[in-house]
């Protein structure tokens, strides 16, 4: 299936250990001063990508609530337009919610539909910059026990759940990997282990021979929670914000309910890659121009090198 476009490590167990030391910034650069956390300079080999939750429009505020999206729309433009990630995996975007991101990021293509099918609910979409990266094939299958079946959800969540994978070769080293997107149920634990456990065995047998990148909401501690443990501790995936050679920002928690950041906060939104992939440098981007942020989450960054 072609991509939508709506516009026409070395990563082992040892590596953690020494990155726990670095210094960081508590407020980002491009927050105090129009200047990019990490931004559009990462130069190939190299590849900038961020997960970013961007809170879905509930069509139900109103104008200086935290949540109106018509006010936090802009924020989010200028947050993208600044950090220009070479991929990107959004969690909770509607479908008019997906114009913000295209006028942020006018080279890129998106892949993915909403989750209840065509352009309808909420989705875990990834874009990717067309002027990079060719796209060799793509899927989309649902969180349960029937994946191909549109709107289904059968692990004890509520709300239907998603994952988004494409395969890409980038152009400038020929390097080919996977990227896979997700977002994992808010409520029901059980579903959020099978939803591990799927990715696993995704990475594991699908993309065994490739290196791969996933970003996403978990909804769980990374370091404490079952999801984390079979994707991570005991899986085929390193955490990028453990694994980086330097943080840029201090470990703040990604949720942030539109309150300021928390010092050692929780970490539900996470960068993960694959063995062989070596990861530069990571960051949680506290962007909050005025106090007004563009959404309940933190985005997620991390700047990587594929294996080649």
């Amino acid at each position: 299936m072609p991509p939508i476009n709506r516009r026409g490590v070395l990563i082992g167990a040892g590596i953690a250990a020494g990155a726990a030391a670095l210094n960081a910034p508590t407020t980002p650069a491009h927050a105090r001063g129009g200047r990019p956390l990490i931004g559009k300079a990462v130069r190939p080999p190299r590849i900038h990508l961020m997960t970013y939750n961007i809170r879905y429009d509930t069509g139900r505020t109103t104008p200086g609530q935290d949540d109106h999206w018509p006010e936090r729309e802009p924020l989010l433009v200028d947050l993208l337009r600044t950090e220009r990630p070479a991929l990107l995996g959004i969690q909770e975007g509607l479908f008019h919610q997906l114009r913000a991101i295209e006028r942020a990021l006018p080279d890129h293509r998106t892949i993915g539909y909403g989750r209840a099918g065509g352009s309808r609910g909420e989705y875990s979409a990834i874009y990717y910059a067309g002027d990079r990266f060719d796209l060799l094939e793509w899927d989309q299958f649902w969180l349960s026990d029937t994946p191909l079946l549109i709107g289904s959800a059968d692990w004890g969540n509520r709300v239907t759940r998603i994952v988004v994978w494409a395969r890409f070769t980038d152009r400038r080293t020929g390097t080919e990997f996977v990227m896979i997107n997700t977002h994992f149920d808010h409520q029901s634990e059980p579903a959020r282990v099978r939803s591990a456990t799927t990715i696993d065995a995704l990475v594991r047998n699908q993309f065994a021979d490739l290196p791969v990148l996933v970003t996403g909401d978990f909804n769980v501690p990374a370091l404490d929670s079952e999801a984390y443990r079979i994707l991570v501790s005991d899986g085929r995936l390193a955490d990028t914000w453990t694994a980086a050679d330097e943080r840029l920002t201090e470990e703040w928690n990604t949720f942030n309910g539109y309150r300021a950041p928390v010092v050692e906060g929780t970490r539900i939104d996470w960068v993960l890659a694959s063995p062989g992939v070596r990861v530069h440098t990571a960051a949680i981007n506290p962007y909050r121009p005025g106090g007004r942020f563009p959404s309940d989450h933190f985005p997620v960054q991390a700047v990587v090198e594929l294996p080649r």
